[in-house]
């Protein structure tokens, strides 16, 4: 069963002195003996603190509040970016995160190449990429230019076929950091209603956005973070 738990989640950033590679630092140190500007150590913040919840199949959770209140810090944790400094998360389930749709992809190789690198990023088997890889070239309009490296590219073009290879296999989690809009609106208003089929398949979604329309439309259930705390938990 497709599933989400956290209990007391708690995750720090530790933060580092980056001060101490500047010359003029060097040379302070240098000159006092090391006992003037001396950077602190240990210094971490807390981006979301003890919170606790649990998602279940169906559910299309809406994550708002201000810049900084923890969303993209959640999200993060939930795609296995970050682990937990105190307390539980366990995620039942295989994950598509669209935080960032384009990783791995190097724009030396053709955008054919990138098919089967970023999809073994995502942990996709050959011959499930074999059977798709069609309609992901379809899909993206790149036509000739799929054989070519991916430098050639605008950066619409290199976002279509990122697009296109992110939502072609189902999965069971998506996460989501704002509603992906790709391409220019004849493509984008394609894209839009392949995101919609591409969420209807799964089982639980997980999507930050400062858009209330968007969270209202999409979504069944909002969690309202402020300072790494939830602050509201309820349905629409």
């Amino acid at each position: 069963m497709t599933s989400i738990k956290a209990e007391n989640l708690t995750i720090d950033y530790p933060i580092f002195g980056s001060s101490s590679r500047s010359l003029k630092k060097t040379i302070v140190r240098a000159a006092t003996g090391g006992k003037i500007a001396n950077d602190a150590h240990g210094i971490s913040i807390r981006a979301i603190d003890g919170i606790s919840f649990s998602f279940r199949e169906g559910e299309r959770i809406g994550l708002v509040g201000h810049n900084g209140a923890g969303k993209s810090t959640l999200l993060r944790a939930l795609a296995g970016v970050y682990a937990p400094t105190h307390g539980s998360l366990v995620v039942g389930g295989s994950i598509a995160s669209l935080l960032d749709i384009s990783l791995g992809m190097d724009e030396e190789f053709t955008g054919y190449e990138n098919i089967f690198i970023r999809c073994i990023l995502m942990g996709i088997a050959r011959s499930e990429i074999n059977k798709h890889i069609e309609d992901i070239i379809e899909f993206s309009e790149l036509g000739e230019y799929i054989q070519m490296p991916m430098r050639t590219y605008s950066t619409g073009m290199s976002l279509r076929l990122a697009f296109s290879i992110c939502t072609t296999f189902p999965t069971d989690i998506i996460l989501m950091d704002e509603w992906l809009a790709v391409g220019d609106a004849d493509f984008s208003k394609k894209a839009e209603a392949r995101l919609l089929e591409f969420i209807s398949k799964s089982s639980i979604l997980v999507l930050a956005s400062h858009k209330p329309e968007q969270i209202q439309k999409i979504c069944t259930r909002v969690l309202s973070m402020d300072h790494g705390h939830i602050i509201k938990d309820g349905l629409i």
